[in-house]
């Protein structure tokens, strides 16, 4: 191991970027890096019986909510802009070996400012694909034309490369915020972070050249360096990545019980929150289909519904044709035959 480099690298403390950056994370240790993996301690508490690349250091800083918060995304990120910045300022001075590099997720922005005000190397990171980098690069472009996001088939003009097919109900979810338009203020944060991350002195970004060049020239001629790749799930040595909701592994022995195409696998992520009607919606929808289906359900997803309730709800109307879980093994589940749609 290379004792004279050190990366500090900084995921957005959710599951969908956990992931991708600590696969990045364990191909550096694969190559001979020194690298510490930060995460907050509300998440690193969550994480603590969970497997860990080996050599793969852990580090936390806090975010400033209570643990019984619900961690809205503007919320934790102005919190972590003020109590975590603190924190990450303080580490940077005091490791105990110095962090000669710094790669921070996207929507975390005072870690680049923070390590540039001390001559440290920052990255940015971006886990999602290019085409949806570049529509949040836009967006001020796309406030000035009009186009906010709206369920739509409208066409968009102000995200280039993209005039040909992109509709307004393409753009990122999140920003769904019509009758407020441009003045949405998560959508102005996430602009504002999107093209802050922009400027660091390299962005890598986890998709592959081969599907996303077009994007990422237009990209590139925004920053500085751009590097492409992905897709780190597909690279990485290590089976699993260390979940935050507890994996109910109980059901791959229901998934090898059925034929291989047959079974639809539904998983809203962790952190999206339907109604009850939606739920429902949903519910007739993957009946109606005639497949078997596997539903990762979190206690917390639908609003104002236990999930005892919720898995009554499908065992009623589907019986045995359909598992329901609070959270799935989900690279394990999507690794076998059985699917016929997810």
């Amino acid at each position: 191991m290379d004792a004279a480099v050190h990366v500090l690298v900084s995921p957005w403390p959710r599951q969908g970027h956990i992931n991708p950056m600590l696969h990045f994370a364990t191909a550096l240790v694969d190559a001979g890096v020194q690298v510490t993996f930060l995460h907050t301690e509300h998440n690193l508490r969550r994480l603590a019986q969970a497997p860990l690349p080996p050599r793969l250091r852990l580090l936390s800083i806090p975010d400033g909510l209570p643990d019984d918060h619900p961690r809205s995304i503007l919320e934790l990120l102005e919190s972590m802009c003020t109590t975590s910045s603190a924190a990450y300022h303080a580490l940077l001075l005091s490791a105990d070996v110095p962090v000669t590099c710094v790669v921070a997720d996207g929507p975390m922005p005072f870690a680049i400012d923070i390590a540039e005000e001390l001559g440290i190397p920052a990255l940015a990171f971006a886990t999602h694909s290019a085409c949806s980098y570049l529509a949040l690069l836009s967006m001020p472009k796309l406030g000035e034309l009009g186009e906010s996001p709206f369920p739509a088939d409208d066409p968009v003009c102000g995200v280039p490369g993209m005039e040909g097919f992109l509709r307004r109900r393409d753009l990122p979810r999140g920003l769904y915020c019509a009758e407020q338009g441009d003045g949405d203020p998560w959508m102005l944060k996430l602009a504002e972070v999107t093209a802050r991350s922009s400027k660091a002195c390299a962005l890598i970004l986890n998709t592959a050249a081969s599907m996303e060049q077009p994007a990422l020239a237009h990209i590139a001629s925004r920053t500085s360096n751009v590097f492409a790749i992905g897709p780190l799930h597909a690279r990485s040595r290590f089976a699993a990545s260390p979940s935050l909701w507890r994996e109910d592994d109980g059901c791959m022995a229901w998934l090898d019980s059925h034929e291989d195409r047959s079974v639809v696998y539904v998983s809203l992520g962790s952190r999206a929150v339907i109604t009850h009607e939606q739920f429902t919606e949903f519910l007739s929808s993957l009946v109606a289909t005639g497949y078997a289906f596997l539903w990762a359900l979190r206690p917390d997803k639908v609003q104002m519904t236990s999930s005892a309730l919720l898995r009554e709800a499908v065992g009623a109307v589907q019986g045995s044709k359909a598992r329901v879980v609070e959270w799935a093994p989900q690279r394990t589940c999507c690794g076998t035959g059985r699917w016929a749609a997810s």
